[in-house]
């Protein structure tokens, strides 16, 4: 069974002061702790700042903000995995590479991070979709 990521109703970008991963980011496994932190006024751009690591940290966005139409479909063994309990509990934030300009700065659509905003768990998902990329420019 698949689960569908769709839009949030609610503020997605509140600040979580620690979210455990359930699975290690690719390239990073010995890190498991992070906090969600606001970056900008608007709440749109935050960061999974490292709790293990002093100065690591992703910048990620909802991408609902830059890509209306993208509604990555989840492995409902990955739900089970976070321990979620509602769809409604879960924020979908896509990782960004930031480059020198909003214009050069991309999102990794193929590999989203899913957030359980009720327990605090996580884990980035590699989508098994051709069509998406890990360096979408961010503004077309």
């Amino acid at each position: 069974m698949i689960a569908t990521m769709h839009r949030p109703t609610r503020s997605v970008m509140q600040e979580i002061p620690v979210i455990e991963l359930v699975q290690p980011m690719p390239g990073f496994p010995d890190l498991a702790r992070f906090a969600l932190v606001q970056v900008d006024d608007a709440g749109v751009l935050c960061s999974l700042t490292s709790l293990d690591q002093p100065g690591l940290r992703f910048l990620v966005v909802p991408p609902a903000a830059f890509f209306p139409d993208y509604t990555p479909e989840v492995e409902e063994a990955v739900l089970s995995e976070l321990g979620s309990e509602s769809v409604d509990d879960l924020v979908v934030l896509c990782v960004l590479t930031a480059g020198e300009s909003l214009a050069t700065t991309t999102a990794n659509l193929a590999a989203p991070v899913v957030v359980d905003t009720a327990n605090h768990r996580a884990v980035q998902v590699v989508l098994d979709d051709p069509a998406l990329s890990v360096a979408t420019p961010l503004i077309a």
